[in-house]
């Protein structure tokens, strides 16, 4: 007999899950499978920009997101277009407008699509944004939204697709750094970053939750 494996690709739908899987363990042969995977959804990523959108103090500002060209941008749906910045390739000074923005009081939501792009950003990161409370005694709040370069549908090459989480950890002192792997804490600690405030990295994994 051929074997069947039953995928199940979940959003978090509760009791429909629990429902298909009573009717699939009662029905399937003992030879089957039943495989289940949590589907990073960009819903959740998108409710997360929806509500920052939604409050006053927000600005977004990154490369592609008024002119939607990566993954990210396909969550920024219901941010609208006047609470944006377009920027052209410049990641230090992107860091360096992030930074002066908060200043003056903005919530910044800035966008490095890949890690490897936040790497030319190293110096307003780590030498300026990560301790300027602690030099002047002043709250800025930035939310650097980073994501690890995907090998799938197609390999972007080693320069597009490098995780250096553990390195930046490494190196700054102030700034939180959170990772999101379960599609349970999208939401959750987008909340939490804006609502605490202060410097926050989010690292995302494109493959995750891009899959249609």
């Amino acid at each position: 007999y051929m074997k069947i494996s039953y995928a199940i690709l979940t959003h978090n739908e509760g009791q429909y899950i629990e429902i298909l899987l009573s009717f699939l363990t009662n029905n399937k042969r003992p030879i089957d499978e039943i495989v289940i995977v949590d589907d990073y959804s960009t819903d959740e990523l998108t409710k997360s920009m929806t509500f920052l959108a939604e409050k006053e103090d927000t600005i977004f500002i990154g490369q592609q997101i008024v002119y939607a060209g990566n993954p990210m941008s396909t969550t920024l749906g219901n941010v609208p277009k006047e609470k944006m910045i377009e920027v052209p390739v410049m990641e230090e000074t992107q860091m360096g407008m992030s930074l002066g923005l908060a200043m003056t009081g903005k919530s910044v939501i800035t966008f490095y699509p890949r890690w490897d792009f936040l790497v030319s950003a190293t110096n307003q990161l780590v030498n300026h944004l990560d301790k300027f409370e602690h030099m002047t005694g002043k709250k800025v709040n930035v939310i650097i939204r980073v994501g690890v370069g995907s090998k799938d549908p197609l390999d972007p090459g080693i320069q597009h697709r490098n995780d250096y989480t553990t390195e930046f950890e490494s190196m700054l002192q102030f700034t939180k750094v959170h990772e999101l792997r379960k599609v349970e804490d999208i939401y959750k600690i987008y909340e939490t970053a804006y609502n605490e405030g202060g410097v926050h990295i989010i690292v995302e994994w494109p493959e995750l939750y891009y899959k249609n």
